[in-house]
């Protein structure tokens, strides 16, 4: 049996971590619930996507700001990372959990997505990482291993703007092996036998696995859902929601905006 943790028995920094992530994440979901009744009362919009089985509940609204709880640094800064783009140095990283059917995520990644590569990646200032979160069945399981198999000969970015390119019924045989390796071949994905193999292996699995366990972890039961440098953003709010964030993380880095 393992040992019971006494009071005079000090935290080690990995239960000190483990504490701190889980006040985080239950901070975030008691922030959600109550901007949830808000919105119901209010008659406020849907910012994001739940499974069809979950219980249904409005995505709440951005927490950024000195308000908000500065979760665990999740952020991976790995220069050979395929699914994130902006300098690997800079002061903000936004982590973003998303499912490529779902349609929030899709007017995230069309609209406010190419703002914030203008005015912020392209300055130097942020850094995206990419989690896959599939939580709408088969279909967005497979589309979350062909990104990752996309990515594996670079192109995972063009990927990702093909999947979103438009709106899309979920669930209804637009990501099956057939369609997803023609998006590829479109996105510029060379060698498509390797895609193909890249897709289906036990390794795409286990990345997906692994970046959606990190979000459930984090309490993350809906897309999409952010971190700026450990703030979060629920839903795909508008973008001055997030030029806030960015804004708010700099200051809080001593950075300047460019």
């Amino acid at each position: 049996m393992p040992e019971k943790s006494s009071a005079s028995t000090p935290a080690t920094p990995r239960t000190r971590a483990r504490r701190s992530r889980a006040v985080w994440a239950a901070t975030v979901l008691v922030a959600a619930a109550v901007t949830a009744t808000a919105l119901v009362v209010t008659g406020g919009s849907d910012s994001g996507s739940r499974p069809d089985h979950s219980r249904p509940e409005a995505t709440a609204e951005p927490v950024p700001g000195d308000s908000a709880p500065a979760g665990p640094d999740l952020a991976r800064r790995d220069a050979a990372d395929p699914l994130a783009v902006g300098p690997v140095d800079a002061p903000v990283v936004m982590i973003e959990y998303s499912d490529f059917q779902c349609p929030f995520c899709g007017r995230f990644a069309r609209e406010t997505k190419q703002e914030l590569l203008r005015t912020h990646v392209e300055k130097g200032v942020l850094r995206i990482e990419w989690r896959n979160f599939p939580i709408f069945g088969e279909e967005s399981e497979r589309a979350a291993r062909a990104a990752w198999a996309a990515g594996r000969q670079g192109a995972f970015w063009e990927f990702h703007d093909r999947l979103y390119a438009e709106p899309r019924e979920r669930n209804t045989g637009e990501f099956t092996q057939t369609e997803l390796v023609a998006h590829a071949k479109a996105a510029g994905v060379a060698d498509l036998t390797r895609f193909r193999e890249d897709m289906e292996s036990d390794q795409a699995r286990q990345a997906v696995d692994r970046d959606r366990a990190e979000g459930y972890t984090l309490g993350v039961t809906s897309t999409p859902a952010f971190l700026v440098n450990g703030t979060p953003i629920l839903g795909a709010q508008p973008t001055d929601a997030f030029d806030k964030a960015i804004r708010d993380a700099l200051t809080r880095s001593g950075s300047e905006a460019k």
